[in-house]
This record gives C-alpha cells, structure tokens and sequence, in this order.
C-alpha cells in the first residue's frame, strides 16, 4: 500500500460532494468531505518524504473546525501514520468507525494505542493496546506490550507487522485464524504462547510458533523454534524476517517449503533440508546472507524463484538429479559460489539463475539441458570456462553478458545456435578461445555473433555416457586398449546416492576396477558437522544403511553392492 495511492483516489470528489485533500489543522492532516461534513485523518501527501511527519503523542479529536465549519472524524485512512517510527501513543476517539489498511505500519515506536470507551466498532478491551474490530471481532493492529482478550477470534493481516519491540505474545484459545503476515518483522519476538485448548493453533513441544492443526501447516515461528514431527508444510512467510535465527531442523514429516519462509534470515548459518521435501518455493532462503552450506536433498524436483537470491556466504552447492527446472534467479547474488554441479536431470536453466554469482570459476552444463534463461550468467566475472552440450538450442539474451574472465568457452552444438549480440558482451573475443567441433569450424567462422570469436579451434565432441539404473551394467568405453579404470577414466551415470541427514554426498569413489573383476562403487559422504561426527553412523530413515568413517570423509554400506561388469566396443 503506498500513500501516493491514496493521495491520488483522495483527490477524486464523488457526485455532488467536494473534498478538501490533504490539509492541516494542529498538526494532523485530514481529508475534508464538505458533503457529509466529515474528516478523515491523513497524512501531508508528500510521498517522498511524508513517513516522519507525526512523532511523539498524537490525539485524534472527534471533529475538528476549518473554513469556519466543523466536520465529525469519522475515519482513519490508509497509510495515515506509515513509517512514523517517532510516534510514541495515539488517542482515537469514538467518533472513528473505520481505519484504513496498514494505517499504523511501522510505527516502531508505538508503545500506547488508546480507544475512547463506547466505540462499537473499536476497542482497546482489557488494556491491551490494540484495535479490534468488534464487529468481526478481529484483532486489526497491536503494538508491543499487547494482550489479546479472548473475545478475540481472529488476528488481521499485518496485525502486528514490522513491531520490532514486540518480545512476547499470548494468543487465546477463542482465535481461530491468524492473516497472512500478521507477525512478519517482529524481529524482537522471542516468546508466543497459545493457550490450551486452541484446536487451530498450538505450539507443540514448546517450538514457539503457530501451527495450523488443520492443515499441519506452521504459519510462524520465531528464533529458537524446533519445528515438531507433525508439520507437514512449512507455510508462506513463516520465518521471514527472523534475523535472530540462527539454526533449524527441519522434520522428515515436512513435504514443502513456501514462499519466503526463511526470507532474510540473515542469521542462519547452515540448513539441511530432509528428502521428504519435493518443493521449494519462491524466495524460501532470499536474502539469508549468513547461510554458508545448504544440502538439497533427491526429492526435490523444482528450486523456486529467487530461493536463495543474495545467499553471499554460500560457498557451494550440490543441485541433485532429482531437479528438472533451476528458476530464474534462484542463485542470483550468491557471491561467495566458487563451484556448483548441475545434475543431468536439469532441462532448463532459469533467467539470471546465476546472475552476479563473481566467485563462480567453471561450469558444465549438463546434456539434458535445452535452454539457458536470459542473464543466467551475466556477470559472473570470475568464470573462466564454460561448456555447452549441443542439446542446448537456445540461448537468452545476456545469458553470459559481462563475463569477463572467461579464456574458453566450448560448445558442442553442431549448428551454431542463433544468439544476441548482447550474449558474451564485455567478453574479449580476442583472447577468449572458442571450442567447437571440428566438422563445424566453417560454420561458426560464418555464424553471427559466434564469428567475433577471434580464436575458433575445432575438438573432439566426447561420447555421450551411458545413463543406468541400479544393478549391473555395460560399460562402453572410448580407448579400446584399456582394460582398466587407471589408466582411462570413464564417465558413467550411477544410481543415486540416498540423502542422509547432517551429510553431505561428495561422489562416487571406484573400490575394484579390474574389468575381470567388475567395478565396484561406493558412495563417499562429508559430515555437515566434523568436530560431532561419529565413528560410525546409521540412518535412522533407513537402519539398514550406515556410515563408516574412514579418514575425513564416511562410506556408505549397506544391503546394496553396486557392481558393474564392463566390455570393449571400440
């Protein structure tokens, strides 16, 4: 809601009544209607610099006299008293029956919130400083030091938004629904209480949050907050703006993660997702600048929309192939990404789902990709070299515009694909060497955009990998002389590593790779917290798998060997 909204529909005068907007007397600013002869409190009506304009204690009267006639105050407007941190109290008379969206939004400083006795629309019933609409009996706004009586059966959208002083609340049985964004800000809030009885809400194992019961969806908590094994969702905005937390365990009853639900929680260092979360939405770790190590686990199928935009202290981040889509923007900023390993479960790559990421030095885009968003890469000015399958067929604009480190970029693609001129701007196409296969040299040396590359050098476009499932394979491999994995690597799909909570899967390392022999794999894990880490651990989703520790990493046994048997084709 802003007030330059409201000043353009005041300035609009309905048939036959004339409005007088914007104007002062003793020190408040309301809106005249000559018609009804009534007042509505307002504000200067100067967006730019209107947020200061009431400070200290401020006394709404019922009626007030300009151009020698008197007009009733029948209403606070929208906006009126937005961002006046130096408001301390406000007396409203009984004469008001309405007040307008995000009236008191914040009012950092507001300590005292006082309603005359016989308003039968508001009150501050059992001095609790609030408003409460009794005619829906909804609480509509609350400052700090609040009691909610039990008369109340609802709390408003943005009740007590952005009260940054607010330590404590108690919450009555009687409250059946809690609007959206009713606590978001209350950065002090430390204690929520939600008496027994309440058969909506209830902060089970003293985790200091609302639980919708209903739905088994937790709606908000505060720092400190253990989420119990009965949430299955965490909900839309729920730790927004908690900059005082610092960790959480998110359960394995806990199947997605919502909009914003750790927004600028710049507080939290490290977060493990378990493997029953499929979904992770939009904006869910925005802004958590603090957050260093994320694990992601298989289930995932999707990362939402700028999901850890501005994450500067991620240094790394394993995506797994379980993920098909990388939305747009969902690693912009992350500034402190020095690797990141796109799996080839990936389709596409979002617009600027890498934009600004300067520590990032290498990428391999996976085969299975077949489009870059636009700005994917811009400014990612420590990449040195990039590698595009040739099952990428499109390539937005600025996809790696500003990447001014880049010395090699290879592209697999057989027919060069038709891009911007913006795509690698600000990339020196003169020292830049492009690879290429080498029946295609002739065709990029013509292609636009693609021809400004000074150094155009024909490759060898390697074999494609065989993709598996779990058992035994056939492995095909390039160098018919090699019988063995010491001598030439070979790439192979394997089946997936399982996600087991506080490790992180590092790879696959070769036990026997005698072709006689077979091959035989095993997954090796890092503990997410060394200096705790056991000598051997089992996984309590799965007793059968453990981890045993060897030297500074753990192997994965379990009841499954995975052996593959190989033969020559080449």
């Amino acid at each position: 809601m802003k007030k330059l909204t409201t000043l353009l529909l005041a300035l609009v005068a309905g048939a036959g009544t004339m409005f007088a907007s914007n104007t002062s007397v003793d020190g408040i600013w309301y809106n005249f209607d000559d018609g009804n002869l009534t007042a509505e409190v307002t504000y200067r009506g100067d967006y730019s610099s209107a947020w200061e304009e009431y400070s200290g204690e401020v006394v709404i009267p019922s009626s007030v006299t300009y151009n020698d006639k008197t007009y009733i105050v029948t209403s606070i407007g929208d906006d009126a008293f937005y961002r006046c941190h130096g408001l301390t109290s406000v007396t409203i008379p009984n004469s008001v029956t309405s007040i307008g969206d995000v009236a008191f939004s914040y009012c950092s400083g507001l300590t005292s919130l006082s309603v005359e006795a016989g308003n039968t629309v508001y009150d501050s019933r059992n001095n609790c400083n609030a408003i409460i609409k009794t005619s829906t009996n909804t609480l509509i706004f609350g400052c700090q030091n609040t009691t909610i009586p039990n008369t109340v059966t609802s709390i408003g959208e943005y009740a007590f938004y952005n009260c940054i002083y607010l330590t404590s609340v108690t919450i009555p049985n009687s409250v059946t629904s809690i609007g959206n964004l009713a606590f978001r800000g209350c950065t002090g809030l430390t204690s929520l209480s939600v008496k027994a009885g309440n058969t909506v809400y209830d902060s089970r194992n003293n985790c200091n949050a609302i639980i919708k019961t209903s739905t088994n969806t937790l709606i908000w908590g505060c720092q400190n907050t253990t989420i119990p094994n009965s949430v299955t969702s965490i909900g839309d905005d729920a730790f927004a703006y908690c900059s005082g937390l610092t960790s959480v365990t998110i359960p394995n009853s806990v199947t997605s993660i919502g909009l914003n639900a750790f927004n600028r929680c710049s507080g939290l260092t490290a977060v493990t997702i378990p493997n029953s979360v499929t979904t992770i939405g939009s904006y869910a770790f925005y802004g958590c600048s603090g957050l260093t190590s994320v694990t992601i686990p298989n289930s995932v199928t999707s990362i939402g929309l700028s999901a850890f935009e501005g994450c500067s202290g991620l240094t790394s981040v394993t995506i797994p192939n379980s993920v098909t889509t990388i939305g747009s923007y969902a690693f912009s900023g992350c500034s402190g990404l020095t690797s990141v390993t796109i799996p080839n479960s990936v389709t596409s790559i979002g617009s600027s789902a890498f934009f600004n990421c300067t520590g990032l030095t290498s990428v391999t885009i996976p085969n299975s990709v077949t489009s870059i968003g636009g700005g994917a890469f811009r400014n990612c000015t420590g990449l040195t070299s990039v590698t595009i399958p040739n099952s990428v067929t499109s390539i937005g604009l600025n996809a790696f515009n500003r990447c001014s480190g880049l010395t090699a970029v290879t592209n697999y693609a057989t027919t060069p694909q038709s891009i911007n001129s913006n795509v690698f701007e600000y990339v020196n196409k003169s020292t830049c060497v492009l690879n290429v296969p080498k029946e295609s040299v002739s065709l990029y040396q013509a292609a636009e955009v693609w021809k400004e590359f000074t150094n155009i050098m024909g490759v060898d476009v390697p074999e494609e990998p065989i993709e598996t499932i779990e058992g035994d394979y056939t492995i095909y491999y390039v160098d018919k002389e090699s019988q063995d994995l010491y001598n030439h690597v070979v790439t192979l799909y394997v089946p997936v590593a399982p996600a087991i909570e506080g490790f992180t899967f590092i790879g696959w390392q070769t036990v026997s790779s005698m072709l006689s022999e077979g091959i035989t794999i095993q997954a090796v894990y890092q503990s997410n917290i060394p200096t705790n880490a056991p000598a051997v651990y089992t996984n309590p989703a799965n007793p059968a798998q453990k981890l045993i520790k060897n030297g500074n990493v753990y192997i994965l046994t379990d009841d499954k060997t995975y052996t593959i048997t190989g033969q020559q084709v080449k």
